[in-house]
């Protein structure tokens, strides 16, 4: 076995088609766009790359078969808040053999450690960690767009290897059928009339005004985690543009407080129920049938991606009011039926709180592991 650097349209190429392989019985998967994959390893559409680095690998047989992939990566304004400086693998796709898994790992190891790095969090994505990030554990169920999803063994290839877990990333689900519980709705009521509370969904011709608002609020409610670096409107601006194409704006709701941006929820319809059957590709085909699915497909589901509320506006149930406000809005519609609020670190206990509140019951588990190299 072997591992060669992906650099070149024909490695870039195998690097995509090998999950074909991985997961060619399991009904579950749905092939991610490519180019999504592809924007994280380009300097053009990436601003990681501005304070960071990567690079990524096949794995090939003896007979040349491509087996494995994974990536690496360096992102500097993390990499030094560690214990030790720490880098990342992630997109780690590999068939049921710890000894090619051990090569890729090896790989990545070797790699970071040529950069100075003395430990490795996987796996993880070159980007936020609202996408392509954590490795399923529990909850072997259809996936959402951008929520990693795996063979149950792949835990064993990380474990057997070293890695430790260090944090576990938990999703929820809400039938959003249902609505919220009577006591949470009259909250939400309330607080929804309440005198200097206002609420608005996102309107796309005002990006550059969501976009701060959003970064003020993130910055505040997260800014308390460890090895936290804030979001710029940069960063901000550039996923909301990537996500226009299936983005639903009255999804996205923002909440004021006397005029001051105070909380915010994201959730996303679920791609996945539009690219099935599309292989990853955004060809011309490919485009006809992503429209034709956007104008005729009912979504059932939908994804809280991201959810943020500034530390002096918590506990004002602002939160449940945002909920009701997006229930307004689907139920009528009559085609969701289920909303899952991914992912909320073990840490995160007022977060994973707040979910219990609105109804949500257990739906996967994610893990986010450690590895510390060997001098």
């Amino acid at each position: 076995m072997r591992t060669i650097e992906v650099d070149n349209k024909s490695t870039i190429n195998k690097f995509l088609k090998l999950p074909f392989l991985i997961y060619r019985d399991d009904p579950n998967w749905v092939c991610p766009l490519n180019n999504d994959i592809e924007s994280v390893f380009d300097p053009k559409k990436n601003n990681f790359f501005n304070y960071g680095k990567c690079a990524r690998w096949i794995l090939l047989n003896d007979q040349g078969d491509v087996i494995g992939r994974i990536a690496a990566f360096i992102n500097h304004k993390k990499a030094d808040k560690e214990e030790f400086p720490t880098g990342g693998c992630g997109f780690f796709e590999c068939i049921d053999d710890q000894q090619a898994a051990n090569m890729l790992f090896d790989q990545a190891v070797s790699w970071l450690t040529q950069h100075g790095m003395q430990a490795m969090n996987g796996p993880i994505n070159f980007g936020e960690n609202d996408m392509w990030w954590g490795l399923l554990i529990e909850g072997f169920t259809s996936p959402f767009y951008g929520m990693n999803y795996n063979p149950s063994y792949y835990q064993s290839l990380f474990t057997t290897y070293g890695f430790t877990v260090k944090y576990e990333q938990i999703s929820n689900s809400i039938d959003i059928r249902k609505g919220l519980p009577e006591k949470v709705a009259k909250i939400a009521t309330w607080v929804s009339k309440r005198n200097g509370n206002t609420f608005e969904h996102l309107e796309v011709s005002k990006f550059d005004k969501y976009a701060h608002d959003f970064m003020e609020i993130y910055n505040d409610a997260w800014k308390d985690f460890e090895n936290f670096s804030g979001l710029t409107e940069e960063t901000i601006r550039e996923t909301l543009v990537k996500i226009k194409p299936v983005m639903d704006p009255n999804l996205i709701w923002f909440a004021y407080v006397n005029d001051e941006p105070a909380a915010f929820t994201m959730a996303l319809p679920d791609t996945n129920e539009l690219i099935k059957g599309l292989n990853g590709k955004l060809n011309l085909l490919g485009k006809l049938m992503f429209v034709w699915n956007k104008a005729t497909v009912k979504h059932t589901r939908m994804r809280a991606v991201i959810m943020g509320t500034k530390e002096k506006f918590r506990n004002m149930g602002l939160e449940s009011a945002m909920f009701m406000k997006m229930q307004e809005y689907t139920r009528p519609l009559n085609h969701y039926q289920e909303l899952e609020l991914s992912w909320v670190g073990d840490f995160n206990s007022k977060m994973l709180s707040v979910h219990h509140t609105i109804g949500a019951t257990f739906s996967k588990k994610h893990a986010t592991y450690f590895f510390k190299f060997k001098h």
